[in-house]
């Protein structure tokens, strides 16, 4: 391709799917992200295979599965050895490479192939330990924590409204609005259009920490919902409410409180934290039409998962359900790179399609050995195999999704689950048993019965899935690739 575009890549954490006005959400306000879907290809089935944020950031940069990249589950301090990535490829097809947010990797300063990175994980515990050697202390490596104190005075921190960075409390930021990170991630990379090479084409990923918890925007934003009639959380035939009752009380349990008053605020607090962060994309989309870049820049919008957001009693993600892997994802840009604009693919699409769609528009190589494949073109895929350690309550899951159902083997339980996404998409009715089903049902099985037969836990052998095996977060036999 000679008329290569400029990238932006715009990726939030923990926004559920279904929080789009584009897509239909009855409360949440995105004019912004609305615009640049309309004017883009949107896909309906994106979905995040393993939906915690470090695995499902693996799969994103190395366009691998999970069962490839060797993260099946959450894990901090894990050296990250991918030697081909997204950025690096980029760099090398002679893009200017540049991050501005959250990369939540190992170690802090890995810069898995950018040219440039200015961090912002946001609250990490496990960087913050007393036994956590200098150089990757989070209140030493991170741009925006480095800032912060600059500006405010030593002590300044996100944690000053008193809120967890996994808990479902919410109240508004206590400082003024330029210095919240949502703001500060869009200011940096703002500054970078200002300070970029023009002759180069350039790469640029704004990554936006929320609206992962602390639920935290400016009181502006959660005025918006305050007063509103929100929908209410989902509930199935299949939900544990004996978990709910012993564990909603806990700020930052897995489950959502029990309390309908905090899950109103819990409510009003993500979808506050959303409308921000789609206005300082806003301010973003009118930087590149002041710098007369609109008409050659290409723009992909997605999350790294969802948020359960107290939907049959969970909060959090991790699971296979759809709160919590069904992820936004649209392009949006001009019609000689993308296409007619203003469509719909309906194809299944996954995070680890974004690196060979991202290779394809620069004109660069696609290495061969990517499971992702380019999404500028309607994909044929099947299924999606979608899985995740998860240590609460032994809900450790592995699932198949397809365009209309979903399958899910419970490892650790030895439960299975299936859900008719066409006619019960809030998946209320659990219709394993369901007698219409069972043929349906033994062939979603059998998919992973296959996908696992290999596998380094010794979850099938090929025949049937075998329960009773230890579940693993980070895979000991993975060959990882060079490009």
């Amino acid at each position: 391709m000679t008329d290569r575009p400029n990238i932006l890549f715009i990726m939030t954490d923990e926004q559920r799917g279904d929080c789009l006005g584009y897509a239909g959400h009855p409360d949440v306000k995105t004019p912004y992200l609305d615009s640049l879907a309309a004017d883009g290809i949107y896909f309906p089935n994106a979905w995040s295979a393993c939906p915690t944020c470090v695995p499902a950031r693996a799969i994103l940069h190395t366009g691998l599965s999970q069962r490839h990249t060797g993260k099946v589950g959450y894990q901090d301090r894990v050296d990250w050895n991918y030697g081909c990535t997204m950025a690096g490829e980029l760099s090398r097809a002679g893009y200017y490479t540049q991050c501005v947010g959250k990369m939540h990797v190992h170690p802090l300063r890995n810069y898995l192939g950018f040219h440039n990175v200015e961090l912002h994980d946001g609250y990490l515990h496990e960087y913050r330990y007393p036994n956590v050697e200098y150089g990757e202390n989070q209140l030493i490596a991170d741009d925006y924590f480095h800032w912060l104190k600059s500006e405010l005075g030593a002590d300044a921190d996100v944690t000053d409204t008193g809120m967890d960075c996994n808990g479902w409390t919410a109240r508004p930021w206590p400082y003024a609005e330029k210095y919240h990170p949502t703001n500060w991630v869009a200011s940096r990379s703002i500054d970078f259009l200002r300070r970029r090479d023009p002759r180069q084409p350039f790469f640029l990923m704004a990554s936006f920490v929320r609206p992962h918890a602390p639920y935290d925007a400016p009181q502006y934003y959660f005025d918006l919902y305050k007063d509103k009639d929100l929908r209410p959380p989902v509930k199935g035939d299949w939900n544990d409410t004996a978990m709910l009752e012993k564990r909603g009380m806990v700020f930052n349990s897995c489950t959502g409180p029990k309390d309908p008053e905090l899950i109103r605020q819990q409510q009003i607090g993500y979808y506050a934290c959303i409308t921000h962060l789609d206005h300082q994309i806003g301010r973003i989309i009118q930087a590149l039409i002041e710098h007369r870049l609109m008409d050659n820049t290409v723009i992909l919008f997605t999350s790294d998962h969802g948020e359960m957001l107290s939907d049959h009693g969970w909060c959090r993600k991790a699971l296979p359900y759809n709160g919590s892997a069904h992820i936004p994802m649209f392009i949006s840009g001009p019609e000689r790179y993308i296409g007619p604009r203003g469509r719909t693919d309906d194809s299944l699409v996954e995070l680890r399609d974004v690196m060979p769609t991202l290779l394809e528009l620069a004109g660069a190589p696609i290495p061969a050995h990517l499971d992702g494949r380019s999404m500028l073109h309607p994909l044929d895929r099947e299924y999606i195999h979608g899985e995740h350690t998860f240590g609460f309550n032994r809900w450790s899951s592995q699932f198949i999704v397809t365009k209309t159902d979903k399958f899910i083997w419970l490892n650790e339980r030895n439960e299975e689950q299936y859900f008719d996404l066409v006619n019960d998409p809030d998946e209320t009715h659990n219709a394993i048993h369901d007698p219409d089903k069972q043929e349906r049902i033994a062939y979603l099985r059998n998919l992973l019965i296959q996908e696992l037969k290999d596998s380094e836990e010794g979850y099938s052998d090929g025949t049937r899935l075998i329960p009773g095996r230890t579940p693993v977060n980070c895979l000991s036999n993975v060959e990882l690739p060079n490009c």
